[in-house]
Formats: structure tokens, C-alpha cells, sequence
């Protein structure tokens, strides 16, 4: 059985609990605080050197660290990967995307405000222009859901189970999703899927 090693407030590691969800996969939930720093400890560090969380362990192969590669990893011939080259591409567009553009904005303003608890006033500019890029992002996504259900198009992919993680919780960083009325309806269509279930669940 697969064991996660996870923080239940991450976007990135609730990436992977929707996926293993998806696809009906049996794990042990191994929760970690990292705000006290539970994953710098040396016996965390021998699972991983970075020291971060989520965190595979496959049996009989070791220790998968980075929510993308895991999540690609167990999605491997499933329906959320598509078989045509062309949209497998699109859906690393999206995915890189995710990493260089939505999460490092969105995620980190959310989690200086809703885990370590830091008031706008604290933060002061850092968090503005977190906010501005968050919010550019949010507008990428909006044109590209702007003429279709989901990412890849009527059906959902593994680049809509990385992009959902961050997106949804947007309101928690500062950002309001009101005006993105193609990304209100893309959540509501992700979360009508059978298999989806709330980032805090166990």
C-alpha cells in the first residue's frame, strides 16, 4: 500500500489525494505540521533531502517526492492522462503553469495568511504583488476555460486536478474568484465529479 506523507491544508498534496481518490487507490495518510517543522527532521530528510512535502512512498521502489511527478506517476495509463501526444503536451502547458505561475503566488499568499496567520499589514507589499501575479494567473485560466468544460476539453485531466488545488481556495490568499465567471463554473463542474472530495479530508 502506498503511504503519503502530507499536510491536509496543501495544494499540493491535495492534488495527490485527488488522484489516488480518482483512481480508487488504497494509501496510509501520514500527517506531517510542517509549520513545526516536522519535515526537516533527519528522519524525514533520509525520505527526502528537500525536506518537503507531499511525499510518496512506493512499496518495493522508495520515496517519490514533487506533487506533479507523483501524480503523473499514478495516473500513468489512466483516463486523466490522454493518450495523443499533442494533448499530453497541453496538459504540461498547464501543468508548468500551475508551478511557475498560480502556486507560488496563490499558494504562498495563502499560506502566509491562512496557516502562519500574518495580517495584510504584516506583510505589506510582499503580499500585493503576490496578489497581482495571482490574479494575472487567475485571468490565464479564465480565457482558457472560457470555451470549454474542462482544461483539455470535455473531460477531466490531471491538469485539472492540479489547477483546481490552488485555484479553489484563491478567496484565502485575498483573491476573489467573482469575477472569473468561466473559473466559477469549471469548480463546479470539478466538484460534481464523483471521486471529489474537500482538502481537509482524511
Amino acid at each position: 500500500m502506498y503511504r503519503l506523507y502530507d499536510y491536509l491544508p496543501s495544494g499540493n498534496g491535495y492534488k495527490v489525494r485527488l488522484t489516488l481518490k480518482y483512481l480508487r487507490l488504497p494509501y496510509e495518510l501520514v500527517e506531517l505540521d510542517i509549520k513545526q517543522g516536522a519535515t526537516r527532521t533527519a528522519e524525514f530528510l533520509a525520505k527526502n533531502a528537500d525536506g518537503r512535502i507531499p511525499l510518496l512512498e512506493v512499496p518495493g521502489r522508495g520515496y517519490l517526492a514533487e506533487s506533479h511527478a507523483i501524480i503523473t506517476f499514478l495516473a500513468a495509463d489512466s483516463l486523466l492522462v490522454p493518450n495523443d501526444a499533442w494533448q499530453q503536451a497541453q496538459m504540461w502547458q498547464w501543468l508548468c503553469f500551475e508551478q511557475y505561475s498560480l502556486e507560488p503566488n496563490i499558494g504562498t499568499a495563502r499560506f502566509w495568511l491562512k496557516s502562519m496567520r500574518r495580517t495584510p499589514e504584516e506583510l505589506g507589499d510582499k503580499l500585493v504583488e503576490k496578489q497581482g501575479k495571482g490574479a494575472a494567473a487567475l485571468a490565464v485560466l479564465e480565457r482558457g476555460l472560457a470555451d470549454r468544460a474542462f482544461l483539455l476539453g470535455d473531460q477531466v485531466s490531471l491538469a485539472d486536478v492540479a489547477l483546481y488545488a490552488y485555484t479553489h481556495v484563491a478567496p484565502d490568499a485575498g483573491l476573489a474568484l467573482e469575477p472569473y465567471p468561466a473559473i466559477g463554473a469549471w469548480l463546479r463542474r470539478f466538484e460534481s465529479e464523483p471521486w471529489w472530495e474537500p482538502i481537509t479530508a482524511r
